[in-house]
């Protein structure tokens, strides 16, 4: 799939043209760009980077160094979200951490109504996040802005849902990750403290603050994290109807939990 991304990309065509044009002959100077994508694909530098675009929710998403790129995994993150506010007519929603702006984005064209915050403390992600709202034709749905979680909300903002696909990764698991990500990915996006659960507890813990009357908390969690997850969001008393959905492989990716 990567091969076919990087000619695709080498010739400015969409992939299923290579095989309309599967027996014209590559001219030089396209035999030259593409072996140049190659070579970088070789040293480990992921694709949405060289390509400059990843495909979320069936939008393409233009990324940047130093932004995250979205997961696969994280569309259950969106489908939870769009399943929770389907029936509010003018639901608001609050994302915490946008990065390139993927899930409120992808929310946003599920749900035309939706009113949605999106959060990052990374200028640069935020400028992205902004870029892929405008090419997307959701810009007047969301409103980006720059804080440390809930820092740079005014008191008494409330919200139908919360979400956020947060930092959850555990700190000593970070230098065993692929070259792709360990040398590509900005790892304040990625690491979650010593157990991955740093950022989940202040989110589950502060969220009380920002959620309208049963309200709900959705994150995107790690692998073997549900119990712990479970558990932070059992013993502060203020959720109920936690539930867990699960990603295409039967990982478990999704809390959520109501107010």
């Amino acid at each position: 799939m990567d091969a076919e991304v990087l000619l695709a990309h080498a010739l400015e065509v969409d992939r299923v043209q290579l095989y309309l044009d599967l027996d014209r002959p590559l001219s030089r100077s396209e035999r030259d760009r593409y072996r140049e994508l190659v070579k970088r694909r070789a040293r480990r530098e992921p694709t949405a980077l060289i390509t400059g675009i990843k495909e979320f929710w069936s939008i393409p998403l233009r990324i940047v160094p130093g932004v995250l790129i979205p997961r696969p995994e994280t569309e259950i993150l969106v489908e939870t979200v769009v399943n929770e506010v389907g029936t509010v007519t003018s639901p608001d929603i609050l994302e915490i951490g946008t990065g390139s702006g993927a899930v409120a984005v992808a929310v946003a064209t599920e749900h035309r109504q939706a009113s949605i915050v999106a959060m990052d403390i990374d200028f640069r992600a935020l400028q992205t996040a902004a870029l892929n709202a405008r090419e997307t034709g959701v810009s007047a749905s969301v409103q980006f802005v720059a804080s440390d979680l809930f820092r740079a909300l005014k008191p008494g903002t409330r919200f139908d849902v919360i979400c956020s696909n947060p930092p959850y990764v555990p700190s000593e698991v970070i230098p065993t990750l692929e070259p792709e990500i360990v040398n590509f990915e900005p790892h304040r996006a990625l690491e979650g403290g010593p157990e991955g659960l740093d950022i989940i507890r202040r989110l589950a813990s502060e969220a009380r603050n920002y959620l309208k009357e049963r309200g709900a908390l959705i994150l995107e969690i790690g692998d073997r994290q549900e119990s712990s997850v479970r558990e932070i969001f059992s013993s502060l008393g203020i959720f109920r109807d936690i539930t867990v959905a699960r990603d295409l492989a039967g990982k478990p990716r999704v809390v959520k939990g109501k107010l």
